[in-house]
């Protein structure tokens, strides 16, 4: 959940931001009335980025430096992204917002953004000559949060990471210098397993926020009900299903393996990280005979210095 406090560098019109709904977030991710200039953007983006916990930092050492504030940039718009379709707490609202960032972006190609993240995204659009649906497709899959909330088969799991996750690996790449279909191919493999990863992790936690992400043939095929979710039933049922989606996320992550061996050093590493990161998120719900509903799986401090370590010595060797 965001929890930042407006940076008095840029300029917030209050009235504004109550009016549009942008009240129900933090203070700073309201569209400003005048654009910050790009040094008080970049600003902007790398204390978004550098605030916010996630599984590993979103730039870690083993980029080079010259990229980390574009990493910056496109995180905080995928940070903000996100938090306006799952902490507004109102579909429409959530609706009415994403097109109002929607609009942001356009203004972001045109050369007339006033947001902070668009002042300093487009900086990195023209260096690094990114798409704009590379942004807008994270934008399709916010929206169907507010109104898709159970996925009959897993090609519509898959159609749906297709928005949520891929596209940030196309990032990933753009910034990295990469451009062609073959390395986002296997991009998109290591990024749907990601996302399937955290689906698996968080099913109780996703079902408090009304979203089931198994595939409902899947469910209907092990004998497993959105009772037993609800009520956090671990039946022998379920432990089959998630042990049967386990060993399938894992297929995944093996068809993403050949991206390590097609791009530099650097971002070969930082794939390694973020891949076993993932493969250790199954191997903790394994570790818990797969019941996700009595506790959620988590991966361990030791164990991620662990990883750290196992990739720094890879960089260092």
């Amino acid at each position: 959940m965001a929890s930042y406090i407006q940076h008095p560098s840029v300029p917030v019109d209050t009235n504004q931001h109550v009016e549009a709904g942008w009240d129900r977030l933090p203070l700073e991710y309201a569209i400003p009335a005048t654009a910050p200039s790009l040094a008080e953007a970049q600003a902007y983006c790398k204390r978004l980025a550098t605030s916010h916990y996630e599984n590993f930092s979103v730039v870690t050492w083993f980029l080079p430096k010259h990229l980390h504030q574009q990493f910056f940039n496109v995180y905080a718009y995928c940070r903000i992204s996100d938090d306006l379709g799952d902490e507004v707490g109102d579909t429409q609202l959530s609706l009415k917002l994403l097109d109002e960032w929607e609009h942001e972006l356009d203004a972001c190609y045109d050369g007339t953004p006033r947001h902070p993240v668009f002042v300093a995204l487009r900086e990195t659009v023209r260096e690094f000559e990114i798409p704009k649906h590379e942004f807008s497709d994270l934008l399709i899959a916010f929206r169907q949060d507010q109104t898709i909330t159970r996925f009959p088969t897993f090609d519509d799991v898959l159609a749906y990471c297709k928005y949520s996750a891929n596209p940030v690996g196309h990032l990933v790449l753009y910034l990295c210098g990469y451009k062609d279909a073959e390395r986002q191919q296997f991009s998109d493999y290591t990024c749907t397993a990601l996302q399937l990863a955290n689906f698996w992790q968080d099913v109780s936690v996703d079902y408090g926020k009304g979203r089931i992400y198994l595939p409902l043939d899947s469910m209907q095929k092990f004998g497993v009900s959105e009772d037993d979710i609800a009520n956090r039933r671990s039946t022998p049922q379920f432990l089959e299903l998630m042990k049967f989606e386990v060993a399938r996320a894992r297929e995944w992550f093996a068809k993403g393996l050949p991206l390590v061996k097609m791009v530099n050093r650097e971002l070969a590493l930082d794939v390694e990280l973020f891949s076993n990161g993932g493969l250790e998120i199954l191997n903790a719900i394994e570790r818990q005979g797969y019941d996700v509903l009595k506790s959620r799986p988590v991966i361990s401090k030791p164990k991620k210095l662990w990883l750290v370590l196992r990739a720094a010595a890879g960089k260092l060797l």
